[in-house]
């Protein structure tokens, strides 16, 4: 029985009990991976002849088939009607989605919870609450589980809004990308980021998370309008300057092919800055970008402040061709890289057709705000990748504003001269 003597007592139990909490406490740290398969396939037509390489990536059986929601970008379905309805230039554009759609339909390996569902393209879907809680509410009436599927056909903006909404109902439905651009196909569609825009800056609200499946069909980007076909290469363009030099050269040599839309040399391109990506990610050590250094944002610190600075009438495809002409004008600035090999870079981005320059620039120094966003979303000190040689980059953590004022200004001089 324990008698209180003045507040002797109550201190000798208060010293044992903390003696036996320390001595209860116990640090450990266990290390341990997670395994995941990225599944990247490359068809001709997904909604005709290589139909089957869908159903082939769903698990099913006989007796239970595959639950699926069919979510298409808007720009890629008015692109089809419009088609089928004889206002397009050629045959090949006809609706993609349509089609797709009616395979899906008919196809005992699938049930289709619900008709096909419009996302409107562009960066305004990721822009929108109302449009996040309308994708996350058809999961929910829909009874769409962990084993079912959400396949998405569009451009990067529509699947990085049906990606987040997957990824964080019931914590992850299995989902099935078909990018429908050419800057979707070679670099944002096999990623494993999902995002949407808040408080005025990109992709500030997001999830890592690994997509089902990935497939780069051709036929797809046949509606796809000059504009964004051509644009969408600036990301072919910047992974070859970072990891392939022969890349690089092949789209220099075929910058014209590329303005033309020539089909195989655009398939090459796309299907190599696919691979240098999906490598990236899932060799690099770092998926999941933990690490200081994001050297695939190679020109993307500018190029994320130039869309909200234009309203997004800026496509992503053009802010990163701008925004890689810039870093790779500071490069040759201060650390080495040929002179000639920058002006080759900048002539070889407007030679496929997109712009290194745009009229937002000319505020330099709301440009220059994008660093400090930049090291915001890098979660530490700003690290921006740059480059000594083609194939050869490193990471600078601090940048000389008066020479990048400089290269913005050599910029609007190129600008001039190649178009």
């Amino acid at each position: 029985m324990l008698r209180i003597r003045g507040g002797d007592a109550v201190t000798n139990e208060a010293a044992t009990n903390e003696a036996a909490t320390k001595e209860a406490v116990t640090n450990i740290d266990v290390p341990f991976v997670v395994s995941f398969t990225h599944r990247l396939r490359q068809t001709v037509d997904v909604s005709g002849a290589d139909f089957a390489v869908l159903t082939d990536l769903l698990e099913t059986d006989a007796k239970q088939p595959a639950k699926v929601l069919l979510w298409v970008d808007s720009h890629l379905d008015d692109a089809g009607r419009e088609a089928s309805s004889g206002r397009a230039s050629t045959a090949d554009a006809e609706n993609f989605a349509a089609r797709l759609h009616a395979r899906m339909a008919d196809c005992d390996r699938i049930d289709l919870a619900a008709p096909m569902h419009r996302i409107p393209g562009g960066e305004v879907c990721k822009n929108s609450d109302a449009l996040l809680r309308q994708l996350l509410q058809l999961i929910n009436e829909h009874d769409m589980d962990r084993r079912s599927y959400i396949v998405v056909a569009g451009g990067g903006a529509v699947l990085d809004v049906a990606g987040y909404a997957a990824a964080i109902a019931h914590r992850g439905i299995r989902l099935i990308r078909l990018p429908s651009t050419t800057l979707a196909q070679a670099d944002s569609g096999v990623g494993v980021k999902n995002a949407v825009n808040q408080f005025g800056k990109k992709n500030w609200i997001g999830t890592f998370a690994v997509p089902w499946a990935v497939i780069n069909d051709t036929a797809i980007l046949q509606s796809l309008p000059d504009r964004d076909f051509r644009s969408g290469l600036t990301e072919a363009i910047k992974v070859a300057l970072l990891k392939d030099p022969e890349l690089f050269r092949f789209i220099r040599d075929h910058a014209d092919a590329i303005q033309r839309r020539d089909e195989a040399i655009c398939t090459e391109v796309i299907a190599r800055s696919c691979r240098l990506h999906l490598d990236h990610i899932t060799l690099g050590g770092d998926p999941f970008e933990s690490l200081e250094a994001r050297p695939l944002d190679f020109g993307h610190w500018s190029a994320h402040r130039l869309e909200p600075m234009t309203r997004y009438e800026l496509r992503h495809g053009e802010a990163v061709g701008i925004g890689v002409a810039l870093d790779t004008l500071y490069s040759a600035r201060k650390f080495g890289l040929p002179h000639e090999t920058a002006l080759e870079v900048c002539h070889t981005i407007a030679s496929i057709g997109a712009p290194i320059w745009c009229s937002a620039i000319d505020d330099g120094d709301a440009v220059l705000k994008g660093l400090e966003e930049f090291r915001q979303h890098l979660g530490g000190r700003l690290t921006v990748t740059m480059l000594r040689d083609i194939g050869e980059s490193i990471n600078v953590h601090e940048i000389d504003i008066d020479v990048m004022k400089s290269c913005i200004d050599k910029l609007r001089e190129l600008s001039a001269v190649t178009h």
